[in-house]
């Protein structure tokens, strides 16, 4: 289960895996794949073949090497690579999940998930499902108590997404429909029930009206739109019922931390410090002669070769209230 829903249960972390368990598999940095346990089932990939045999009854976090090759010291398959077992979490999820359409990645969902201000027992509106990675960090930033209810007008991808909240054990927290928010708006039940209402729409301006309707008092909402277009005409729409009306955008810049060997020259260090004798000539090498150097370890950090640009703009608005001081609280224009 990706997000314990007792107390009393012990994280999925600090279990061992058992058959039909969900284990995300480390290869690399930079590859995982998501895996269900099966007693009879194999995995191969460059780094060799393993057993899912072999990882049953270990905790997750392991390191298993390949079933290839001659027994080494402490079970080490002399020769075979390797890959560590980790436990399914919203993060590790939103890497290795299957995209049926453009997801939000770990950097965007921490700001909407701070900026929704959500805590367990919380009630979240999403509409635009989609491939639901960000739908498995709202459930846990509600969990136990709290809901999600998310809406994606496609059929086929609303069930994907729900039996992928089911393997994962999020049914108890998450309900996925089938609706059109630009055109029929959020379901009339939940008026006034939402503490946070989220959009990934092409359209969101239609659905701002709906969104502050559904939302408590004081209630946020977001909107996530890749073109500034979008953001404006969305922006446009919230000034009537809305405050605190804020955009960002997340550039994420990533470095490489490695250690390497460092080389420094020695030969003419008399030249190359600019303190040449006066009277003589700077010796010139020749070709085949090598420079005089030695090599010192170290730590090296710099900035990845390749970094995830722009993805969208995240819009945060509050919904306000007039009137206070008689109780009557502002409307949202259908129009």
């Amino acid at each position: 289960m990706m997000v314990p829903l007792d107390p009393c249960n012990k994280p999925t972390s600090q279990r061992r895996i058992t058959e039909g368990d969900t284990v995300v598999v480390y290869e690399r940095h930079d590859s995982m794949r998501a895996v269900t346990v099966s007693a009879a089932g194999v995995l191969q990939n460059r780094f060799g073949v393993f057993r899912h045999a072999d990882w049953l009854g270990r905790h997750f976090g392991s390191k298993v090497f390949s079933s290839g090759g001659v027994g080494g010291k402490g079970g080490r398959k002399a020769g075979g690579g390797f890959v560590h077992l980790l436990a399914p979490t919203p993060e590790l999820w939103t890497l290795v999940l299957s995209h049926r359409t453009q997801i939000l990645y770990i950097a965007d969902i921490s700001l909407v998930v701070a900026y929704l201000e959500l805590v367990p027992g919380c009630v979240v509106l999403e509409s635009g499902t989609g491939s639901g990675s960000l739908t498995t960090s709202l459930a846990r930033a509600v969990a136990p108590h709290g809901r999600v209810y998310t809406f994606d007008f496609h059929d086929q991808r609303a069930d994907s997404a729900r039996e992928d909240f089911e393997k994962n054990g999020l049914s108890s927290l998450i309900t996925v429909a089938v609706r059109d928010i630009q055109g029929q708006g959020f379901p009339d039940e939940y008026s006034g029930a939402a503490d946070a209402v989220f959009l990934d729409l092409p359209q969101p301006w239609l659905a701002i009206p709906s969104a502050g309707t559904m939302l408590r008092q004081d209630g946020v909402l977001c909107s996530f739109s890749p073109c500034i277009e979008q953001v404006q005409r969305a922006c446009e729409t919230m000034r009537s019922c809305f405050t605190d009306i804020r955009t960002f955008e997340i550039l994420l810049r990533t470095y490489e931390v490695h250690e390497g060997a460092l080389k420094s020259a020695t030969v003419n260090e008399a030249s190359s410090e600019g303190c040449s004798l006066p009277g003589k000539k700077r010796k010139i090498r020749s070709a085949g002669e090598a420079l005089d150097s030695t090599q010192t370890s170290s730590v090296i950090a710099r900035p990845c070769s390749t970094a995830r640009g722009h993805t969208g703009y995240l819009t945060f608005a509050r919904k306000s209230v007039q009137g206070s001081q008689t109780g009557a609280a502002e409307v949202c224009p259908t129009s």
